[in-house]
């Protein structure tokens, strides 16, 4: 069974699945003195720039120009679930620009899990950077290019967590996983270099996996001239501003962590972590078959990388002369 369901990468889910925090209305309601009210509204609020968050009937365009970008950030949080956008990237020349769409927890030993729309000279193909953060430290980017133009029409983004991998997923085709070994075990996996002096096999640590913290979606767009197009060499044109990157939809499908409850809060943890029923209704996220990729969805995601992977740090030697823990295998 695949990961997912339906149409749009969002998902066609039984009554009982209600989201943590779904789109609402289809279409705009009026309020008060003629102030409409977006679709977008029960989802995501502004974080910062708020007049660089603009709606344009039933979308929303994140701005860029000279003077500031902009972002969004989902009125809940989840621990596991599922964040999805439809959107459209900034089309013609974006060098320089940044967008990205990610969750994240708070805190310095935070967990994240980033999709960053990396801005192109025109005619060149767009890079979508994945990262991962766990406990506060990054340093895993993975970028592909895209098999078709971003900027002519929304395409879906999505990442899937729960407690066995995070899933990074464009369209509905899986573009990285990242898997949780923290229980598998290690014994009787040699090191590169061998066993110890007196015959026995070296054990391994398992690779770190982002732990329960409640996360927020965010999404943001900003001016990174100084390393998103060609590590820098090419600066933001601001002739071409503003730059917009256009959301259709934004879904976050999940465990919804109590408002009144810290990130730390033992009991949402139990409630979101340990069992498959809460006040969401069936907790899909963590069904069996949501642990691994399908066969269909194992042959997509090495249809991806074998075409599309542009730089994966796990060869990267320069960096990381140690391959890290979670790469060891590949």
């Amino acid at each position: 069974m695949a990961l997912w369901n339906g149409s749009g990468g969002g998902g066609a889910f039984p009554a009982a699945a209600v989201s943590a925090v779904l789109v609402a209305a289809a279409v705009a309601a009026l309020l008060g003195a003629g102030v409409a009210a977006s679709k977008f509204d029960d989802v995501v609020q502004p974080s910062w720039a708020n007049d660089h968050m603009v709606y344009d009937g039933d979308l929303l365009k994140l701005r860029l120009d000279a003077n500031s970008g902009g972002g969004f950030v989902s009125r809940s949080k989840i621990l596991y679930g599922k964040a999805s956008a439809d959107l459209k990237l900034v089309p013609g020349d974006s060098a320089g620009v940044v967008t990205a769409f990610y969750l994240s927890s708070a805190g310095d030993n935070h967990n994240e899990f980033d999709f960053e729309f990396l801005g192109n000279v025109t005619g060149e193909p767009y890079l979508v950077q994945t990262n991962l953060y766990i406990d506060g430290v990054g340093n895993r980017e993975q970028r592909i290019d895209l098999w078709f133009d971003p900027t002519a029409d929304f395409h879906t983004y999505a990442v899937l967590w729960n407690p066995s991998q995070v899933v990074f997923m464009v369209d509905d085709t899986p573009i990285r996983v990242y898997e949780n070994r923290q229980n598998a075990t290690m014994h009787g996996h040699h090191h590169r270099h061998g066993g110890n002096a007196n015959g026995t096999t070296n054990t391994t640590s398992p690779p770190p996996f982002p732990g329960p913290q409640p996360m927020a979606v965010y999404s943001s767009i900003w001016n990174a001239d100084d390393w998103a197009t060609q590590g820098g060499r090419v600066k933001t044109d601001w002739s071409h501003a503003p730059f917009e990157a256009t959301f259709r939809e934004v879904r976050v499908d999940g465990c919804a962590w109590a408002a009144n409850a810290t990130d730390g809060d033992a009991g949402e943890v139990r409630r979101c972590s340990e069992t498959s029923w809460g006040k969401e209704g069936r907790y899909w996220w963590k069904e069996k078959e949501m642990s691994e990729l399908s066969v269909h969805q194992s042959h997509q995601l090495v249809w991806a990388r074998a075409h599309h992977l542009v730089y994966d740090y796990c060869v990267d030697t320069d960096r990381f002369p140690v391959q890290p823990p979670e790469c060891a295998g590949r």
